[in-house]
Parts: structure tokens; sequence; C-alpha cells
């Protein structure tokens, strides 16, 4: 057991896998196995998920820097870029980073046969390779090695070019501090850096972004309880008529991180992580990033770090390491034994 943050976490020595699954918190593990017991015990009534549903999307809100009003819920990130992706015109040009999480490009990659194209570009041309396309969709934080997206560079092609800015914050949100409103269209999971359960997302949009909500049921309506039979569909005004029907015990779990992960510093939050990744960076010999994220390319690095007891992925043919909010010293020191 550690705590960090002012919060407890049962975590083992050596984890650094964060950017494949986050650890929540204890007192959220223990809200999550509550709601369980509820279910399984017949106590719990549906309508008492909607307060954690409302506090985890104001949580996210404020997380990326936008109003509530302007975040829909749903449990994959691809699930709610399919609606976004099927809007594009026929024929649009679409943009991804070179290496690109497939929930960030296939989304477009099936709008092929619309005439839709999808051009992968070097990280370092992205912002080049944007200002020629109608869309650009990318993760702030490349899941594969977490290298950081130029932001100021997008958002300057934005508002000169009119290109359609799309952002997958998964491997960004809950370490880096994010103010995104500018962009058009900002998603992400929550079962990574946001050490929420798995079947947990959300997606920000800008009022002025036109697209249908084909996945659309009782949810999205603009009082769910009263849209659950029926003709028209009275849909949401906002953007919760993107909602999908929530896992209801998933966002339990989600309403006890992300408020919890708003109300922190992040700019002290991300110092912690990225500087733990900077240290681990500088002892192997590479440069420092500033991202939490490292990806350490020597020949069996994965297998040394599994025999010290380090929990890492392999991924892009590089060892990936992840440094959490609850990773300590101690950590770092274990991954530079295995590694130097």
């Amino acid at each position: 057991m550690r705590t960090a943050f002012g919060e407890s976490f049962d975590v083992p020595d050596g984890y650094l896998n964060s950017a494949s699954v986050g650890i929540p918190p204890v007192r959220v593990t223990e809200a999550v196995l509550e709601s369980v017991r509820r279910w399984g015990s017949g106590r719990c009534s549906p309508p008492e998920f909607d307060a954690p549903v409302a506090t985890a999307r104001a949580a996210f809100a404020e997380l990326v820097g936008v109003g509530a009003d302007r975040v829909a819920i749903g449990t994959a990130v691809s699930q709610l870029l399919g609606p976004i992706a099927a809007a594009v015109p026929d024929g649009a040009r679409v943009v991804v980073a070179e290496g690109e999480f497939t929930s960030v490009s296939f989304p477009f990659a099936v709008q092929a046969g619309r005439g839709v194209t999808v051009t992968e570009a070097p990280p370092a041309r992205l912002v080049e390779a944007a200002a020629e396309a109608d869309v650009v969709a990318v993760s702030v934080v490349q899941s594969a090695d977490g290298r950081v997206a130029d932001l100021d560079g997008l958002r300057e092609v934005r508002e000169t070019h009119g290109t359609l800015v799309v952002l997958d914050v998964t491997q960004a949100a809950g370490w880096l501090p994010l103010s995104l409103a500018w962009a058009d269209v900002v998603a992400g999971g929550g079962y990574k850096w946001l050490l929420a359960p798995r079947g947990t997302a959300w997606m920000a949009l800008r009022p002025e972004v036109e697209a249908v909500p084909h996945l659309a049921g009782w949810y999205a309506s603009e009082d769910p309880w009263k849209g659950v039979y029926g003709l028209p569909p009275n849909l949401a005004s906002d953007a919760r008529a993107f909602d999908v029907s929530p896992a209801w015990t998933c966002q339990v779990g989600a309403a006890g991180t992300l408020p919890w992960l708003a109300g922190l510093d992040m700019a002290a939050v991300h110092s912690h992580c990225a500087g733990l990744a900077d240290a681990l960076r500088m002892a192997v010999g590479m440069a420092p990033t500033g991202s939490a994220i490292v990806s350490v390319g020597a020949p069996g690095a994965i297998d040394r770090l599994t025999t010290a007891g380090v929990a890492a992925s392999a991924r892009a043919g590089g060892a990936r390491l992840a440094f959490g909010l609850y990773n300590t010293a101690d950590d770092l020191d274990r991954a530079v034994d295995a590694l130097v």
C-alpha cells in the first residue's frame, strides 16, 4: 500500500504500466465493489446512477477545459468517434500521425467507401500535413512512445486553415495539464490515466460540429427517463444527444476518480510523473521530453524489466514504461537497475 496526492493505492512495487491500466485509489475500488454488491443483492435502482454519470461528466469537462454541456459519455473512444467520422464530407482528406492508435484512425479509415482518404504523416510533419487536410485526428500523447503533439501548432492550423481538429486525450488526461476548448472534438477513455474502470469514455464537442448521433438510444433523450418509449426522438439539445447508455458500475468508479484528479494541481502531477520518466530517459542515455511515457528500444528490455519485477508493456518494438502519480523513486530505481 502506498499514498500519493492524498489518496491510498494498492499498487505493487515496480508497477509502471498505467498507460495500459491505471490503478484507482483504494476508496474507489471499495465504492465499485459496494455498487456490485448492491446489484448482486437486488438493492440497486437504475436512476441512482444518474448522479455518478453527471459527476464524472462534469469532471472530464474540467480536466479538458470545457463546459459539461459539451460532453457526451460512452464506453470507448472509437465508439464516440464513429459518428464524427461518419459526418465528414465525401472525399474528405484526413491526416493522422504515423503509427497512430487505431481507435483514432480506424473510424475515419472505414469511411473509404465514400472517398474519404486517411494519410499517415510523420509526427514531426503532422502540423504541416494538417494544414493541407480537412481533418486531423491525433492523440495528444502517443500510446507507443509518449510523444506529445504540437497542440499550439494544431490550434494555429485550425484557426488559419479551418481544419477540423480531433484529439484523443486517453494517454494525456490525468497527468498533463490540458486546456482544449479550442479543439473541435476531444475524446478520451477512462481506464488508463483517469484511473477509472474500463467501459468509461467521454467526448467533448464544440457546438458547431455537425454530426448525426447514430448511436442514439434512450439515454440520449432530453429527459432519459421519459424517453424510453415511442417516437419522435426527443434528443438532448446539447452534447448529451451523443450519449451512449452508461455502464453503471463503471461510472461509479469514474465518479470517484475524475473529480479528485480535476481538483489536483495538474502542473504538480505533471512534474512528478514526467520528472520520474525523464530521470529514466537520462539514465539510459535518452534526452528528456517532459512526457510520462517512455519507450526503451534496447534489445531484451522488456524481458529484463519483467525479470526485475517491473510491470511494463511491449509496444511498437520497445519496452513502454509509464510513470503515474502513485509511482516513486523506488520504482524508477528498479527500472534503471534492470536496464542499465
